[in-house]
């Protein structure tokens, strides 16, 4: 997936000996600022510079000059994450609605409501929709394994409103290939900057579809259910926050048998 979705439209045209250092670094850059997590770019920077390598032993022409080499690794901080509150929420929305991406505002919408994660969402088929079951099976994902995500009475509104193009059997295609986007890059940047969430991240939307969950009384297993997770531990991240609704609970709880004089 990684290659069909992000190295082979960018260089799978271009000659070996025409892929600089400097195309690399600016087509990374680019990757990370359309919203792909750090952990994601290095994983492109080594998979494009191991096929060189591989290439190389080969003996395969022009590439025995490996492009990746000497490229600055970005330090990874996967731990960083930002969840929406419920009003910058309703700005994206209202951002996104206005988008000349008409795809954009169902995209973001869901992503909000199923916590799914972006690439998911842009390859999802309609045959993988079950309205009347109210779930969207998605057959593989990061951690290599399939699921069910449950789907709410607003996301089923989404999805009903979806354009549907005959033949086309993407959920959310991009118009005018009626093929999944390559990149929704150009529409988020100007979304955010007119919500005015600067540095908002496309993952964060996963992020903060889990806060809503938790902040909801949610308990972490099933949000960690919803979202795919591959283990417990992957959901401890979201811990925090249920500490904050416990903490409510209790003093909801307290108000309610405790008097002040």
């Amino acid at each position: 997936m990684t290659l069909r979705v992000h190295i082979v439209p960018k260089w799978g045209k271009v000659r070996v000996t025409d892929i600089t250092r400097q195309g690399v670094a600016q087509w990374l850059a680019d990757k990370r600022a359309s919203g792909l997590s750090p952990a994601s770019v290095e994983k492109l920077r080594v998979l494009l510079g191991r096929s060189f390598e591989l290439a190389a032993q080969d003996d395969v022409p022009g590439c025995h000059k490996n492009p990746t080499r000497g490229l600055p690794r970005k330090p990874l901080n996967n731990a960083r994450d930002r969840f929406l509150t419920a009003e910058e929420a309703a700005r994206l929305k209202v951002a996104v609605a206005a988008s000349k991406n008409p795809q954009l505002q169902h995209i973001v919408g869901l992503l909000l409501l199923t916590g799914a994660r972006m690439r998911e969402l842009l390859d999802a088929r309609w045959e993988h929709v079950d309205v009347e079951r109210r779930q969207w099976y998605i057959p593989t994902s990061k951690t290599g394994r399939s699921r069910h995500v449950p789907l709410s009475t607003p996301a089923l509104a989404i999805i009903a409103a979806l354009p549907r193009f005959k033949g086309c059997p993407w959920l959310v295609p991009n118009i005018d290939t009626r093929k999944p986007f390559v990149s929704i890059k150009h529409g988020w940047q100007m979304a955010i900057k007119a919500a005015n969430l600067p540095g908002l991240r496309i993952h964060d939307l996963r992020h903060s579809a889990a806060s809503f969950m938790v902040n909801s009384g949610v308990d972490l297993f099933a949000v960690g259910k919803v979202l795919g997770h591959a283990s417990y531990q992957s959901t401890q991240r979201y811990s925090h926050l249920a500490q904050d609704t416990l903490l409510k609970a209790v003093e909801a709880g307290a108000a309610k048998h405790t008097t002040t004089d």
